[in-house]
């Protein structure tokens, strides 16, 4: 039998970001094995392999490759790439490849948007994307699919790349807006979702406003920073997995290194929050904030369903 590989196409199309976001729901109950992200040095010049697996004994088994060359900038191709390899979890046989990049844009976004569930108010309708790489698209189009948002506001530093996703995003039905001034677009957010490579922070908790929630998404090495230490001071913190965030995630490692944030305030990771254990957002007016990694969870999670979804398709029963 011929191992089915699945492109980035039909990937985006198997995976509805409110079903992914119920099915994540679903796999964070359930939980599963899911070790912390190997990163090997593949080079003295910054490459770099990175493995994550995820099982459950005797049902499912996968792990994304992912790897991380800088140098490929200059050789005209992505610095990142990424595929995934779903296993039979009783056998170890082999069951699909999977586009990994694809795969990683879908599932971060639905789960920043099932966060938002149980930490942004039920009222809020304005969304601010901070960033206008590949995922930006994904978190405003994730976000757009769980609530209903009124107003999306989009913010790069080259204006014209927010410009040109704004058209992009209209185009698909989305009411998207490009901003020129950042400040004056967190005035107007109830929902800032921040997707960027900084080293340096994009936001500041002087610039934010009683009731809103900030999404992280963006940071995923203790070096890369997008919110300030006055931002971490003000905001109910929230985690994907606390076991990623709290050795990965710069917005975090930093501020507790530093004394500014102290373990204790990171008060849930988001399978406490499904669970019930924490009952999220507790008020209008705090601030609350979700910081996310990825863990490989997503990546099976997503994974079955895009195999699930290619056995519908052959048997015309998808509801895709």
């Amino acid at each position: 039998m011929q191992l089915p590989f699945f492109l980035a196409e039909q990937v985006h199309a198997a995976l509805d970001y409110k079903l992914l976001a119920e099915a994540l729901r679903a796999a964070f109950r359930a939980g599963c094995v899911a070790p912390l992200r190997h990163v090997h040095a593949v080079t003295g010049a910054g490459d770099r392999l990175l493995l994550m697996p995820a099982w459950r004994p005797g049902e499912d088994l996968g792990v994304k490759l992912v790897t991380v060359f800088p140098r490929n900038r200059e050789r005209g191709v992505a610095t990142v790439s990424a595929l995934y390899v779903l296993l039979d979890g009783a056998s170890g046989q082999p069951r699909a490849l999977i586009d990994g990049e694809a795969l990683t844009l879908r599932r971060t976004a639905a789960a920043s948007a099932l966060a938002a569930g149980y930490l942004a108010r039920t009222d809020s309708a304005v969304l601010l994307v901070v960033g206008t790489g590949a995922l930006a698209p994904h978190l405003a189009r994730a976000h757009c699919a769980l609530r209903p948002i009124a107003r999306l506001l989009l913010w790069g530093r080259k204006p014209e790349r927010a410009q040109a996703l704004a058209a992009r995003l209209r185009d698909e039905g989305l009411p998207a807006q490009a901003q020129s001034d950042l400040s004056a677009a967190l005035a107007q957010a109830d929902i800032v979702s921040c997707a960027t490579t900084a080293t340096e922070p994009v936001l500041r908790g002087s610039r934010l406003h009683p009731g809103m929630h900030v999404d992280l998404v963006g940071g995923f090495t203790p070096g890369m920073r997008e919110a300030d230490d006055a931002l971490i001071a003000r905001a109910e913190i929230f985690v994907d997995t606390y076991a990623g965030a709290l050795a990965e995630a710069g917005d975090l490692v930093q501020p507790l290194a530093s004394g500014v944030l102290a373990r204790e305030r990171v008060r849930a990771e988001l399978a406490e929050l499904i669970a019930g254990k924490h009952p999220g957002r507790r008020n209008a007016d705090e601030i609350t904030l979700f910081k996310s990694v990825g863990t490989a969870l997503e990546d099976l999670c997503a994974a079955r369903m895009v195999l699930a979804f290619s056995s519908g398709e052959r048997e015309g029963t998808s509801s895709g």
